[in-house]
């Protein structure tokens, strides 16, 4: 009996034993459920060289370059810069399409002897699956002895702009016999090097002689300077080597040559004149025969680089227009065809809440020539009719209404007909509208007081957290201070432009004049105004630039040296 009882109680030990395993088993499963491990971000990795990196005496047909990962190449052939440059019908690169462990350069011709040569593969080289990129790998081999073993390193910042974008490209042309300003035009340089995602370049394995060098923002992705569309940077002397070691350039959007394009209709009193470049009263002639009643006049587009050319009591068929063209004279006539029909329209422009030194603009769509103050009315909260005064923009698509404003109050304004008139006699109708004022307590101050200046003039510049101006001073500082009244509460930003030429804007480079854009200081630091506070802000042009040196560069001999050299 007891070794029944025993026999029997055995199996079911085992039986609990095996339920409570499974269990433990199902959750220890469903906690480790595999995820199929972490992303791959790292770029492939160069495992060999054949020959090796940096070999001398090269006298093989090509050099072979294997990664631990499988590789494609990207725009190989715009990517790939040899130092010095090989002509790309010389050599093949494999893979030219599909993946491989291998990158291959095969040479069809014999290289110089006693060169030092580098292959820039730029962004070309990528892993296969996750598409990480191995950027501007090089590769350096010598024909000769030695490997040319110079180095040279700098910094690039944005002339204008408070943030430098990356990837700007570094390129070095030996001043030799055949160099002059157009190289930078037409050759391709011989070294280059890249700010990657930094402001800080190093180029390696130079040889000794005497260099231009200049940044480019190369948006055409051809090592060439394409004015329209690059930003270039350049210093006014060449580069020594032995010698010069640090430079820092400034990127800047070169003005393009002024040149006339076509003209095109709008509308039977509305003709589009687009122009290149900077408009600054170059000649345009209109030619067709008109009668004595033919009137016009000319207005600048605010959101294209073209001209406005308004026209009343014209032909109903085309006129025609003649401007310079290169070295000669263009006729374009423009045919009126499918018009854009239009009427006055007036907006308002600035906002409801109307800060106290502010006036209300109105905006238009045709040129306005003509202001009555009789036909405008304006009232506070207390019904008190307030005294107004109308100013024409020069433009003639602005109105500024000027009155005496208080704080903590509302304005009602209506403009009956006969207020406005423009170029075409046409009047508005009758428009109503309001702004309100706040408390002097719902406002700030700002107190900016500024040290080491020189005599240069100054532009400051109020901007907002997305970098739009909000306030420009131009006028002289007293005591090297100005104050910002009446600021709506918000973060702001600072900006000082040294106007060299003292004509209220900030004037841009040009590379083949040899003009360096006018120096641009951002306060790096953001300032907050609060409501019924003032807020006391140093402005310090030189410890600025000294805090940026050392902290936007990652080189330590760079960001300890303030004596960059300057362009």
């Amino acid at each position: 009996m007891l070794l029944f009882c025993c026999r029997m109680k055995h199996p079911i030990f085992h039986f609990g034993f095996l339920i409570l395993l499974a269990g433990l088993t199902m959750q220890c499963a469903k906690r480790g459920a595999p995820t199929g491990g972490p992303i791959d971000s790292l770029p492939p990795v160069l495992v060999n060289a054949s020959p090796k990196m940096n070999t001398t005496f090269f006298d093989k047909e090509k050099f072979v370059l294997t990664f631990d990962e499988f590789v494609t190449l990207k725009e190989i052939r715009k990517q790939l810069i040899v130092s010095p440059p090989v002509e790309s019908s010389s050599y093949s690169v494999y893979p030219q399409t599909g993946v491989s462990k291998k990158v291959i350069i095969e040479f069809k011709d014999s290289l110089q002897p006693e060169t030092t040569y580098t292959f820039n593969f730029g962004e070309s080289i990528r892993d296969n699956n996750e598409g990480n990129i191995l950027s501007y790998f090089n590769y350096t081999l010598s024909t000769g002895a030695t490997i040319d073993s110079l180095t040279f390193k700098g910094r690039v910042t944005d002339a204008f702009e408070a943030e430098t974008p990356p990837y700007v490209s570094l390129q070095l042309y030996p001043i030799d016999s055949t160099f002059n300003d157009s190289t930078v035009y037409l050759d391709k340089p011989l070294y280059v090097a890249s700010t990657l995602d930094t402001t800080v370049f190093q180029f390696q394995n130079l040889k000794a002689g005497k260099y231009e060098i200049i940044a480019l923002l190369d948006n055409g992705s051809n090592y060439f300077f394409d004015q329209n569309i690059d930003k270039i940077g350049f210093i006014n002397q060449p580069i020594e080597l032995p010698g010069d070691s640090l430079v820092e350039l400034r990127i800047f959007n070169e003005i393009p040559n002024f040149s006339w394009d076509r003209p095109f209709y709008i509308n039977d009193h509305h003709i589009g004149l687009p122009y290149f470049g900077r408009y600054q009263e170059q000649d345009i002639e209109m030619i067709s025969s008109v009668g004595s009643a033919f009137e016009s006049l000319i207005t600048r587009n605010r959101e294209a680089d073209t001209l406005n050319f308004w026209f009343k009591n014209g032909p109903k068929d085309s006129l025609q227009f003649r401007y310079p063209y290169k070295d000669s004279l263009r006729v374009q006539t423009v045919r009126f065809s499918e018009p854009v029909l239009d009427s006055l329209v007036i907006k308002k422009s600035s906002p409801r809440v109307l800060l106290l030194q502010d006036s209300v603009v109105l905006s238009t769509n045709r040129p306005v020539i003509k202001t009555d103050v009789t036909k405008m009315r304006v009232r506070n909260a207390d019904s008190v009719f307030l005294p107004i005064s109308a100013h024409i923009h020069p433009n003639k698509d602005e109105i500024r209404l000027k009155i005496p404003i208080e704080p903590n109050d509302t304005y009602s304004f209506n403009l009956y007909p006969g207020a406005l008139t423009d170029f075409f006699e046409a009047t508005n109708d009758t428009i109503n509208f309001e702004v309100l004022t706040k408390k002097y307590e719902d406002y700030g101050n700002l107190m900016v007081q500024f040290k080491n200046l020189d005599e240069t003039p100054l532009i400051i510049d109020l901007l907002d957290t997305r970098y739009k101006l909000k306030k420009r001073v131009v006028a002289p500082l007293e005591n090297n201070q100005y104050t910002f009244a009446y600021l709506p509460p918000a973060k702001y930003i600072l900006r000082v432009i040294k106007d060299n030429n003292d004509n209220n804007q900030w004037d841009t480079g040009n590379y083949l004049k040899k003009i360096q854009p006018e120096e641009v200081i951002y306060l790096p630091e953001e300032v907050e105004v609060r409501a019924n506070w003032d807020v006391n802000q140093t402005f310090d042009p030189v410890q600025i630039r000294l805090d940026q040196l050392k902290s936007a560069t990652a080189s330590e001999s760079i960001a300890t040296n303030p004596d960059l050299k300057q362009p």
